[in-house]
């Protein structure tokens, strides 16, 4: 049975080995998830994959406010903030763990999530049907998928690249009048 919110479609696994298993798109399948929603206040939603075999298995818990958490910053002092702790603390965690959040304290907005699209993932969705193409960007990028909004493109060649290329190889050209796009920006990357 499919540990799946209501209008998901599970994971169709394909394994590799003993520890290695991925979940298979193509033209007439590709898995999904529900909508994300942002969970009530006090309550969170986690999203788990495993080697055992968990794909984006989603659970639900809700955390329990104390100002006076054992052996905890929130412990010792008073703080604006309040010490958050899972009602139900996963296996792989202590269950003594204690997230401290303070709510006066605010460092960076989160933009939102994404991807890189280096040569080799590009010429791999390019190398796929129309129809996997299509599916396999879907499940990254709209709403029954992980909802990315963000993509990086490297600059030039990296790791993942066939060769190393840059875009102007010439010595001291400060006006960068050797300055070109080679065919993998402008087929794979565009």
């Amino acid at each position: 049975p499919c540990p799946c919110p209501p209008g998901a479609r599970p994971c169709s696994p394909k394994y590799f080995g003993r520890d290695a298993m991925v979940c298979v798109c193509n033209a007439t399948y590709c898995d999904t998830l529900d909508p994300v929603v942002l969970p009530a206040l006090g309550t969170y939603v986690k999203y788990e994959s495993s080697k055992a075999g968990k794909r984006l298995e989603r659970s639900e818990g809700s955390f329990q406010r104390s100002l006076h958490a054992p052996g905890t910053r929130c412990g010792r002092q008073r703080l604006a903030g309040s010490c958050l702790r899972p009602t139900v603390t996963p296996a792989f965690l202590p269950a003594d763990l204690v997230l401290t959040v303070d709510t006066t304290q605010r460092y960076q907005k989160v933009k939102g999530f994404g991807g890189s699209v280096t040569d080799a993932a590009a010429m791999n969705i390019l190398s796929l049907p129309e129809t996997a193409q299509d599916h396999l960007l879907r499940s990254y990028f709209s709403e029954e998928g992980l909802e990315y909004n963000l993509v990086r493109l490297p600059m030039a060649s990296c790791d993942f690249s066939l060769h190393a290329y840059t875009y102007d190889d010439v010595p001291f050209d400060y006006e960068l009048t050797h300055f070109s796009l080679r065919d993998e920006d402008t087929k794979l990357k565009a």
